[in-house]
């Protein structure tokens, strides 16, 4: 256990408030620990990047009508001309792929475009809206399919001629206008000129759009948080290992605690020795340590510890300045003992080989003798004992007890 004062002052004077925060920190940090445990760190590191793309083809396709060049029922594809008599109707069937890990939704737009056009100038237009379809992407796919009457584009065609006369001529487009939305977010427009005279109907342009979206890549990875997890376990340690010392310290005084610490701040001016009982001719009790460590300062003497006595003393001429736990100068020649008991310690002889007078005991009051032994009850008295007392008349005798 660390010897350290000042840890048993501030135990002394807050060791309950400091055990109860210990070990309220230490419980915090365990279940810290277990939460930084149980929920590890997921990071994603990037690797570069990557390219969505998301790409429209359009392809059309028409069921014959009647048998000729062509048997009834037969289905073309992608046909570079359709005759009006045989397939009067005709599919336009855009179909768009996205990424097939993404979430997307599809909008496709088919119409017929009529332009007026005069020296190549388009200066009159219109649109007839044949499709308007929202389509979610299943497996990255999303297909539509939009049927145009081709004889009531040709219909329509005739009447706006009919309106202009000799100003311009009309000229037929059909567009299919792609919008998407969701994980990737964009569109375009695909259009084809459709040509047409008395007998068949083309269009004169394939049409397919792409378009490439990037995107970060990387790989993503679960790591334990191995930083927190020990750093809540040290503290978790630490605070238990806290309140622990503050516990096994028990019951601390704070007077002493304080002496000790006095003791160690000025252990420069002090000296353990012995202080016999009869030195000095006037004793000053101070209060404090501290107190007595300003007078050997002032005086340039040194502080003497008698750990005997549990005292502290500068002597200066013929004055000692002291300062004792147990109280004045005559009671620091006696230890502690329990006085419940009836026992009493040996005494003492100071430094001079005198017997010091004990503390009165049960309100008696022990003589001291020239042999340096003292009355006690239950024994023999000294007073009784002619051999034990010197010739009343010798005075020198008496000038030595």
């Amino acid at each position: 256990m660390i010897d350290n004062p000042r840890i048993d002052l501030l135990v002394a004077r807050h060791g309950r408030a400091i055990a109860i925060a210990a070990v309220a920190v230490g419980v915090l940090a365990v279940l810290a620990t277990g939460w930084a445990a149980a929920n590890p760190q997921t990071t994603t590191a990037p690797a570069g990047v990557a390219e969505d793309r998301v790409e429209t083809e359009v392809a059309t396709s028409a069921e014959v009508v009647r048998d000729g060049l062509w048997e009834s029922g037969t289905e073309l594809r992608d046909n570079p001309l359709y005759t009006r008599n045989d397939t009067p109707v005709v599919a336009v069937e855009p179909r768009t792929t996205v990424p097939e890990d993404s979430e997307v939704t599809v909008d496709h737009v088919v119409s017929i475009r009529y332009e007026a056009v005069r020296d190549e100038t388009v200066f009159w237009e219109d649109g007839e809206e044949v499709l308007n379809e929202t389509v979610t992407a299943e497996g990255g796919v999303a297909t539509s399919s939009a049927e145009i009457d081709v004889e009531s584009v040709a219909d329509r065609r005739e009447a706006i001629e009919a309106d202009l006369g000799d100003v311009g001529t009309v000229a037929l487009s059909v567009v299919v206008d792609v919008r998407y939305s969701g994980d990737l977010d964009g569109g375009y427009e695909l259009s084809t000129p459709l040509a047409m005279d008395e007998e068949a109907y083309w269009f004169e342009e394939s049409m397919s759009e792409s378009v490439s979206h990037d995107r970060a890549a990387g790989a993503e990875t679960t790591e334990p948080r191995s930083t927190l997890v020990a750093g809540f376990g040290l503290l978790a340690l630490a605070a238990f290992g806290v309140a622990a010392i503050v516990a096994r310290r028990g019951t601390v005084d704070p007077d002493v605690a304080r002496r000790r610490l006095h003791e160690r701040r000025h252990a420069e001016w002090i000296s353990h020795g012995t202080i016999p009982m009869w030195i000095g001719d006037h004793h000053v009790a101070l209060d404090t340590l501290e107190d007595v460590v300003d007078v050997a300062i002032d005086t340039n003497e040194r502080v003497v510890h008698d750990r005997d006595r549990e005292l502290f003393a500068v002597v200066s001429d013929d004055v000692v300045y002291y300062y004792s736990e147990r109280g004045l100068w005559e009671e620091t020649a006696w230890p502690d003992f329990d006085l419940q008991s009836g026992e009493r310690p040996p005494m003492p002889d100071d430094a001079g080989g005198r017997t010091a007078r004990p503390p009165e005991i049960d309100g008696g009051s022990p003589a001291l003798e020239g042999d340096g032994s003292a009355s006690v009850p239950g024994g023999t008295d000294p007073a009784s004992d002619d051999d034990s007392l010197p010739d009343p008349d010798d005075d020198d005798a008496w000038e030595q007890l």
